[in-house]
């Protein structure tokens, strides 16, 4: 099976996740989003997408690809990942919900969000400060599950 993973991201945190998620498969081609041209889904049977989450939105890219290539992406096998602090719970399913199409969620082969980086020294001052108060951190923190990129990956394969 010839698997295309797509990431959309600011700071890399869903970058770091989709070469992650490559290697569990063995053999993906890994490519962002902002950097054109994106490879031509024809020559893949599986696409997976990811994207970062800030307010718990998806990057624009990802949204802009999703919108761009819905009819072809619905005859793929599908993974959808989302990166982000914020891990678990009722969280994960609205996320999922709020910036993916039904009809994608609904055909999706897997889906996790296995958390993210935060980096202040990558974010602006208004972000830290956002990150601060919000999340009460100001330090350098990874807590991307490798156990949930290695389930995803063998329900990709599976």
């Amino acid at each position: 099976m010839k698997t295309l993973v797509l990431y959309a991201t600011k700071y890399g945190a869903a970058g770091e996740i989709a070469k992650r998620i490559a290697e569990k498969i063995g053999g993906a081609d890994v490519h962002d989003l902002k950097q054109k041209p994106v490879p031509a889904l024809s020559g893949y049977d599986c696409v997976i997408i990811g994207s970062s989450l800030y307010a718990g939105v998806i990057r624009k890219e990802a949204k802009a690809y999703l919108s761009e290539t819905l009819t072809v992406l619905s005859e793929k096998k599908i993974g959808l990942f989302l990166s982000g602090m914020e891990t678990g719970g009722d969280n994960e399913k609205t996320y999922f919900e709020a910036n993916f199409p039904p009809e994608l969620l609904q055909a999706a082969q897997a889906k996790t969000l296995p958390g993210g980086i935060y980096d202040p020294k990558k974010a602006g001052f208004f972000e830290r400060l956002i990150f601060k108060l919000a999340a009460k951190q100001s330090e350098y923190s990874d807590i991307i599950d490798n156990g949930k990129i290695k389930r995803f990956a063998e329900e990709i394969k599976g």
